[in-house]
């Protein structure tokens, strides 16, 4: 009878032990699909605001023109945003909202938190809105769906690896770090060559980016964790996937968009 007491035992305790790892695998799932989620709806957001804010800016009617730039006919909001001082807050505002969440996620609740992002897409929409005077349609559009495939493949490979991609972290932040400096230098010099050596090293920086930040990302998972913190590691994971994938598109339409 006492054997078949501990053997009992031994069983229940396996499949408790199971159970948890089912439990903790059904939540890591939840888990990273509320970060893509959040991520997808903020792209979602910041291509809607873009393409309108793109239409209002811009006009096929002389007598609306305030302005023209190259072959674009612009209204006085095209102006505002793209010919004056404004242009550089509309540059500037989505990194300052980026500096803000990651400094204050601690202290804000996660609907907070969830809000400041979506604010953030909205904004970045606004400052990605020159794509289309710079690039025809099509071109954005296939560049987009190649982004979007290509960072599926590297979020999935990221997910999935038994490889432990930390490693990375250090030499990848050196190229972010190269590419910022090397954008800035080239306001000034307006190199084609070198926008082409930056968009080629972006390209691969953010690839890198996309398999490592969602890694990491898988990492912060917590079974323990309350819904609030739960929430605030979502909105934070998916602000991180959402960087990798604009910025990787963004080197991708350098390299292979078609100018208007």
């Amino acid at each position: 009878m006492a054997t078949f007491d501990r053997n009992n035992s031994t069983r229940y305790g396996m499949a408790g032990s199971h159970a948890n790892a089912a439990a903790f695998d059904a939540g890591l799932r939840a888990y990273m699909l509320r970060v893509y989620n959040y991520m997808a709806v903020g792209v979602t957001i910041t291509g809607v605001l873009a393409l309108l804010t793109s239409m209002m800016a811009t006009t096929t009617d002389p007598s609306m023109a305030a302005a023209q730039m190259g072959n674009t006919l612009l209204t006085s909001l095209g102006v505002a945003l793209y010919g004056s001082p404004l242009k550089w807050v509309v540059m500037l505002a989505p990194l300052g909202f980026v500096f803000f969440l990651s400094a204050r996620i601690n202290k804000m609740s996660a609907s907070a938190a969830q809000m400041t992002f979506w604010a953030f897409a909205a904004l970045m929409g606004v400052s990605l809105s020159s794509i289309f005077i710079v690039y025809t349609g099509n071109s954005i559009a296939r560049v987009f769906f190649i982004s979007a495939a290509s960072f599926g493949a590297l979020s999935l490979f990221g997910y999935t690896t038994k490889k432990d991609l930390s490693a990375w972290g250090s030499f990848l932040f050196m190229g972010l770090i190269g590419i910022i400096i090397a954008s800035v230098v080239n306001l000034f010099l307006a190199s084609s060559a070198l926008q082409f050596a930056i968009s080629v090293v972006g390209v691969l920086v953010f690839a890198g980016l996309t398999a490592y930040d969602t890694q990491q990302i898988k990492e912060m998972y917590a079974a323990v964790d309350d819904s609030e913190v739960a929430g605030k590691k979502a909105i934070m994971g998916a602000l991180r996937l959402y960087l990798d994938f604009i910025n990787l598109f963004m080197m991708l339409l350098s390299l292979f968009g078609n100018r208007e």
